[in-house]
């Protein structure tokens, strides 16, 4: 009998490339996307990647795109966090504080099966 799929959630968050995180000085402070990882890393979260998009639009309804013709500097990034539910939403806190004050990025969670082949 095969073992059953482990139950996990998936989080999502859609930043901008450009984005920097709050308390981070602004110019020159770390990327959101990074901060992001290195909070989860400490957090002890199971796993987070970074995924940079080539185009795409969000809030400002302005497209940005890796064209050549339009070079851009605030490309659309993922970062994808997987753990179990009650690690994830634990960690929706900290994700808040990165973002500061306003709406912040767009963040999605989903229910997700990680077959029982593969490792923790």
């Amino acid at each position: 009998m095969t073992p059953a799929p482990r139950k996990a959630l998936r989080l999502t968050a859609y930043v901008g490339e450009s984005d920097t995180a709050a308390g981070s000085g602004g110019l020159g402070g770390r990327p959101l996307y990074s901060e992001i990882v290195h909070r989860a890393h400490a957090a002890g979260l199971a796993g987070a990647s970074v995924f940079r998009g080539i185009e795409g639009f969000g809030t400002s309804s302005r497209i940005h795109t890796s064209r050549l013709l339009s070079l851009s500097e605030d490309l659309p990034v993922a970062v994808v966090i997987v753990d179990t539910a009650e690690r994830v939403r634990a960690f929706l806190p900290v994700l808040r504080e990165l973002t500061g004050k306003g709406p912040g990025p767009l963040i999605t969670l989903d229910e997700v099966e990680i077959p029982p082949e593969t490792p923790a």
